[in-house]
């Protein structure tokens, strides 16, 4: 079969793995930055160690990679550290080297990866006293040079299950036994078997650029720098962000909602809505929280900021109304009004606008009116027409009261660049919105904040604006790239982090977004993206429970019913 790699024409022999005609090609490259780790064929991505040519015995086999080989006229495209899909791959190698070298060294240790700290992951060590970082950088590395190839089998249900709870996996042996599938696919090396939810890369020997770092509780994982691939990334300073993630899983665990497999038995017995109350119960008292902080400060404007779909908007209007208990008059205001003219932004190398730039604001202007009205003066504030694409002044004036607090919400609120010169820092309060959703597949597997996100954005996405999945999919790695660049360097700058997640909002999005994803097609460019969303939400049992959530809720700005936006 004639095959095209990355433009290359090459003939492929029945029994060849893509990375043996990766070699043959002279492909392979000399280190992380141009070496493939992944291949996608029409919509989908596949391991090298894929044979496009099956040998006539296994014909029978394989029947969703033949078709997505016909739908892509074989043309394979082969995929980076610096894609997405490749970094993923990369991180799952990680994975399965990390809870395999930790299984040889400590039988009876239990690990559990935590959260993200920028290009790195925190993996919890429990019931491990003599765990020692030296001790597993070592061993990470024997078993990299051993170049274990990443075998991945299919076995029955049943089996998968009962070993996962006889080796100590009990967690990952509960989430099972909510898939409907009688079978399971895993990877192993020896007697040791796991899963990361996707394709990983040929072999252990590809894991080149890492580094293991001590702290409490455990050790850092560090992954490959994102701007530079050959380099380990540096590991950011994140307190605050790391204190308001545990907190989160303090209250997940008071709740017995830590896992995925947890959530579901609180959706079958019912005790769903008691979560749903909690949950929306916590929020009001951070809201409350934040609207203290305000006024024990004395501060006259909030700077909100958050990445996509964290919900800025909600938490902009539900900070109003607390500070309205308090006797403030606050005023709602979007750096959006503030983007400069479209006809007079430069596009980018690729010919497009990056809207998510901050020299797509007019900082100039925000800094000067802020000013002004810190200062008590008058000021004509401007409107942004997303119609027109320009900036008009509608003869909205504003000036603040002794008990005005304005709300700044925007991507770039906490950027230095919009803070007023000149004007005494007390008297602004930044505030930083994300979900940092606590809950877990298993021990082995997170679910990132970013995955919630993009889940909360496709349904809003489809509800509010009738965009459809392959729309929000397209624009998602543009949002990615934005937020690792404009927003994250920021969020410690913050007065204060708000958690913006629910525990059980999973099982209520599962009912929104699930019709929209199976509708999705194999040969779609986007498929391998949404079957890995699909992946998760497989082991989630849907509720519906919609109507015990609050018409003020945060998960109401994405699945409708928000009383914020209502006219009347």
């Amino acid at each position: 079969m004639e095959l095209r790699i990355n433009g290359r024409s090459i003939q492929a022999q029945a029994g060849e793995s893509l990375l043996d005609l990766v070699f043959r090609l002279g492909l392979q490259g000399g280190t992380l930055s141009d070496r493939p780790l992944a291949a996608k064929i029409a919509g989908e991505v596949f391991t090298l160690n894929y044979v496009p040519v099956r040998p006539q015995s296994d014909a029978s086999e394989g029947a969703s990679i033949r078709r997505a080989m016909a739908a892509s006229n074989g043309e394979v495209r082969l995929l980076y550290y610096r894609d997405e899909a490749g970094k993923e791959c990369y991180i799952r190698t990680a994975q399965f080297v990390i809870f395999l070298a930790l299984g040889q060294l400590w039988k009876d240790a239990k690990a559990k990866m935590n959260c993200t700290l920028g290009s790195s992951v925190f993996i919890q060590v429990d019931n491990c006293p003599d765990f020692s970082v030296a001790a597993l950088k070592i061993r990470v590395q024997e078993l990299v040079a051993q170049a274990i190839p990443l075998v991945r089998r299919r076995v029955p249900l049943e089996t998968a299950v009962e070993r996962f709870a006889r080796t100590g996996q009990t967690e990952k042996a509960r989430l099972l036994s909510w898939q409907t599938e009688p079978w399971f696919d895993e990877y192993v090396y020896g007697d040791f078997a796991d899963y990361y939810y996707g394709e990983m890369m040929p072999n252990t020997a590809c894991l080149t650029v890492w580094d293991i770092l001590p702290a409490d509780g455990g050790f850092v994982f560090v992954y490959p720098d994102d701007a530079d691939p050959d380099l380990c990334a540096k590991v950011p300073s994140m307190p605050n962000f790391f204190s308001v993630y545990n907190e989160g899983e303090r209250w997940g665990s008071l709740m017995e909602c830590e896992t995925v497999a947890d959530l579901n038995d609180l959706t079958t017995s019912g005790r769903i809505r008691e979560l749903i109350r909690v949950n929306e119960a916590l929020h009001e008292k951070g809201y409350s929280q934040i609207a203290d902080q305000v006024c024990q400060r004395g501060a006259k404007a909030v700077m909100l900021a958050g990445p996509s779909s964290s919900g800025k908007t909600t938490s902009a209007n539900r900070l109003a109304t607390q500070l309205r208990v308090h006797g403030k008059k606050p005023i709602l205001m979007s750096l959006d009004d503030y983007y400069i003219d479209r006809d007079k932004i430069a596009p980018g190398p690729d010919g497009k606008l990056d809207l998510e730039h901050i020299n797509t604001l007019d900082t100039d202007l925000f800094r000067q009116d802020m000013r002004r009205l810190l200062a008590g003066e008058a000021v004509s504030l401007p409107t942004f027409n997303f119609l027109t694409g320009r900036r008009e002044w509608r003869g909205h004036v504003l000036e603040l009261h002794p008990d005005s607090v304005i709300i700044v919400e925007g991507l770039h609120g906490l950027n230095p660049a919009m803070l007023p010169e000149h004007v005494d820092p007390s008297l602004i309060f930044r505030m930083y919105v994300s979900p940092l959703l606590p809950l877990n597949l298993d021990d082995h597997n997170r679910i990132p904040t970013s995955y919630l996100r993009l889940l909360r954005r496709i349904v809003r996405d489809y509800e509010t604006r009738g965009a459809s999945v392959q729309h929000t999919l397209g624009m998602w790695d543009s949002v990615r790239q934005g937020e690792k660049r404009w927003i994250f360097p920021y969020q410690e700058n913050a007065d204060v982090i708000f958690n913006s997640s629910t525990l059980y909002e999973l099982a209520v999005l599962k009912k929104h977004i699930f019709p929209l994803l199976t509708a999705v097609e194999p040969e779609e460019a986007c498929y391998d993206e949404v079957r890995n969303i699909v992946k998760v939400l497989n082991y989630v049992k849907e509720a519906d429970v919609d109507d015990e959530i609050p018409p003020t809720s945060l998960v109401r700005e994405f699945i409708g019913g928000n009383t914020f936006y209502r006219k009347t």
